[in-house]
């Protein structure tokens, strides 16, 4: 066979010159296997797949974003799901190195999935140390997790409409996240947008619906309660 002329239609991670047959045939497989990703033919690609890791030319380890997408239902890498979580969970084990970049994808899941209190206390367990202390993206992602976290919602009186309320404390994690992407990334304008909007919601907190360590008597009619009295 001569593996002199050849085109492909994709480039594998560790892309080398096809210089024998053997490695001919894997490049095609592997165009077989990003076509059918991209067209949503996943069973298709997960069968190329499962030849493609057990070759010892392939590094399934350092092809860790190529099987995340093969996780997804229709080939859509924004899609979160429980088994996209245990995965990369796994990968931070098996593959330290690249521990920064998978914790990067794993918290972004998180987010997609609403799990921000679980995002967020993967991210205070590692932004500490480092690499993570300098990386700016997983600073905003922490900033992001905070607000969400610090807000949640209640009954209002009487079934009034639920109002909001707002955890000033982890509000102000918030804030301290994002101050900290925008030293490290000075030129980034999205931070200073999520700034504006942490600071806008901590002037928003109605002083009613803040937290307060003082016992409410129930007994005790409340000034909503006595001014409703009054109306009536």
């Amino acid at each position: 066979m001569d593996t002199n002329n050849h085109t492909f239609l994709f480039s594998p991670p560790d892309d080398q010159p096809p210089l024998t047959s053997r490695r001919v045939h894997l490049r095609r497989l592997y165009d077989v296997l990003q076509l059918s990703m991209q067209r949503g033919d996943m069973e298709r690609a997960r069968r190329a797949w499962a030849i493609l890791a057990r070759c010892k030319e392939v590094s399934w380890k350092t092809s860790w974003t190529l099987s995340i997408g093969l996780l997804d239902r229709y080939g859509h890498r924004t899609e979160s799901s429980p088994a996209k979580i245990d995965y990369l969970r796994t990968m931070m084990l098996q593959f330290p190195e690249d521990k920064e970049q998978i914790l990067s994808e794993l918290v972004h899941l998180y987010i997609l999935a609403g799990r921000h209190k679980e995002a967020l206390d993967e991210l205070e367990f590692s932004l500490p140390s480092f690499p993570y202390r300098d990386n700016a993206v997983l600073h905003i992602y922490a900033g992001i997790c905070s607000v969400f976290t610090a807000q949640s919602f209640t009954g209002g009186f009487e079934g009034e409409h639920e109002i909001q309320r707002v955890d000033t404390e982890t509000l102000d994690r918030a804030q301290i996240f994002f101050e900290r992407a925008k030293s490290l990334d000075p030129d980034n304008i999205v931070v200073d947008s999520l700034l504006s909007m942490a600071h806008g919601l901590t002037q928003r907190t109605p002083p009613q619906i803040q937290e307060s360590d003082e016992e409410v008597d129930p007994q005790v009619p409340t000034e909503h309660a006595r001014i409703k009295r009054l109306r009536t």
